[in-house]
This record gives structure tokens, sequence and C-alpha cells, in this order.
């Protein structure tokens, strides 16, 4: 008796600790393995949950008014809804939508020009640019390292009793790389648990044809660089990669957004110029193929969608929709003594 209530305790034991100190962070079955280089930043539930902290607290801006979830919103899919170009410190305006952070462990580039390559350093950004939070490394890390509460807490995950930028910057990206949306009803039909309706079986069939080179399955973006088709804005003078390169062929470059939960991430477009989903399929319709400045893959979708193939589009669309991503409570404002 007393074997057995050993082996339970230990087994017991076991599972809390696995509960307890398991991330959220999960890989879908039948997805592609993915890009973020694990071994150089281990998941862990106390590094996840630090960098969530740091994720919802304004003390990383300037004035400790902004932080990164005043841009990237949850229930949106991390973006904003409230406006087409993101607000920063000061309600000063930038030039661009803010991206969604849906499934960044699976992507090899970030920003919407791609300016960043590694998830790990992709934090810095929206730290010092003077239009987002216009603070600097150093200033942030003398605050954290004053702060007692913070001070504790990557003690405990780094073993270390100063904090340094690279602590800070990988317990980041150990939040937003947990942020997989995999559980819409797409997913469970794929899974066999469900059934698209006629129309949205249409709309698949449809997006297949029309926009699955670029929004590819099942992470519903190629991750890559393309000219969308949109004019050039004289007032942003926003040139997408150009304006890391160099090259005037890279001008228009933008990155391929991922379509998950894409019925709660308006606007859309880079500069967050179209509010609704209509707009986008109208605009990617009317392409026409003589265009210069637009990827070749845009070039050959269907001219132009008839209303009810745009319905059924959408439709279908709308089965990207992740609910249990968009309130998921461990990725929401976490509720900590301080």
């Amino acid at each position: 008796m007393i074997e057995k209530f050993l082996v339970y305790l230990f087994f017991s034991f076991a599972l809390w600790r696995t509960v307890e100190e398991e991330p959220p962070f999960f890989v879908p079955s039948d997805w592609p393995e993915p890009s973020y280089y694990f071994e150089g930043n281990p998941l862990t539930k106390d590094k996840f949950a630090l960098g969530r902290s740091l994720f919802y607290d304004p003390i990383l801006s300037r004035d400790s008014t902004i932080s990164c979830a005043s841009c990237h919103i949850q229930f949106s899919g991390f973006t904003h809804v409230d406006h087409a170009q993101a607000h920063g410190i000061n309600g000063l305006v930038g030039t661009r939508n803010s991206p969604v952070l849906i499934n960044l462990a699976w992507l090899d580039q970030f920003n919407w020009d791609g300016g960043v390559g590694n998830l790990n350093g992709h934090s810095i950004n929206p730290i010092t640019h003077p239009k987002e939070m216009d603070n600097t490394m150093e200033e942030v890390l003398k605050r954290l390292n004053n702060s007692p509460f913070y001070k504790k807490r990557f003690q405990e995950v780094w073993g270390d009793s100063v904090i340094y930028t690279p602590y800070l910057l990988k317990t980041i990206a150990a939040f937003t790389v947990s942020l997989v949306s995999a559980d819409s009803k797409y997913d469970r039909v794929k899974n066999g648990k469900e059934q698209f309706s006629v129309q949205e079986s249409k709309g698949y069939r449809l997006f297949q044809q029309n926009c699955a080179s670029c929004h590819t399955e099942p992470l519903f973006t190629s991750g890559e660089l393309k000219k969308n088709g949109l004019s050039y804005d004289v007032e942003f003078k926003d040139a997408g990669h150009a304006l890391i390169s160099g090259k005037k062929r890279d001008s228009l470059l933008f990155k391929v957004p991922t379509l998950r939960n894409i019925e709660f991430s308006y606007p859309y477009m880079h500069d967050g110029r179209m509010k609704k989903l209509k707009e986008v399929l109208q605009h990617y319709s009317s392409i026409p193929k003589s265009k210069v400045s637009v990827s070749k893959e845009l070039k050959n979708i269907k001219k132009p969608f008839t209303d009810e193939e745009q319905k059924d589009i959408i439709s279908f669309l709308k089965t990207l929709t992740d609910k249990s991503f968009l309130y998921n409570r461990e990725f929401m404002f976490p509720k900590e003594e301080r």
C-alpha cells in the first residue's frame, strides 16, 4: 500500500509540475516545424508569464503610458481596430497599421517591411521608435533593475541579479512566440470534427484558386514579401522593403499577413486604408495584368469577383476565426500583485 501511495504521489507531483511549468506554446498536428530557434530561448511557464507582464506594462515607454498591448489587442488578433495607423506616445501617429501577432514561431521575417529577421530582437523597434514608445534600452533596463517586482522575477527566470538586454528581449519573445492560433472552424473541419456549409465550401474553393499561393495553408501566409498592387501613398511615403534594402526594385514590397482571425483584425493592408474585407477582395480582383508594380501571383486572380463570390469567400474567411485564441485567459492582462 505504501509503495502504491508513493508512486501515486510521484506521478501526481510530475503531473502538477507539467501543468505549472509548461508554457502554452504547441505545434498543431500536420503543421510544419517552427522556424523559431527554441534552443536559444527555451520556454518555461515562468518565462512566458514574465513576458506577458512586460507585454502589458507601460513601463517600457518613455512616459509610461504605452505598452505593447496598446497597439496589439488580443480580441483583434493582437492588432488594433480603432484607427488605421498605429498611435504611440503623446498621440503621435505612425505610417502603418500594427501587424497581428499570430503564429510568429513559423515566420522568418517581421514587420510589414520584413526589416527584422529574428523574433528575439523584434521588440527593440517599438521600444525605441520615436512615434511608438520613444524610449532607450538603457532607460528601460534602469527601470527594471530598480523594480523589486521585476528584479525578483528575472532572478527566478534567468538566475542573475542583473537584468540585461538579452534577458529582456528573449523574455518578451517567450510570450509572443507562444501566441498560437489553430482552433478555428477551418481547423476543426480539417481534423474531421466539423463540416463547412455550402457557402463556406464554395468560398474555400475560390480561395484555393485565387488566394492560396500567397496565403498558404495552414498558416495562411507564405511569410514572403509581395507587391500588393496598392498605389504609393504620397502622405506616408512608405516604400516598403526598399526602406530597408535601399534598392529601388524592392519598392512597395510588403509582408503577406496571415488571414487567421481576419474577421476581427481590420482595418486591412499595411497602412490600414481598407475597413472591410469586401474592399480588399474588390482591390485584388481589379488589378490589371498589365500593372508592373505588382507580384505575378496577383495578376492571375479572377477578375472581377461577383457579389456572390465575394460573399462566399468572406464566408470562408470567417471560418478562420479562433475564439479560443482571441479570448484565451493565458494571453490576457495578468492579475498580479506588484
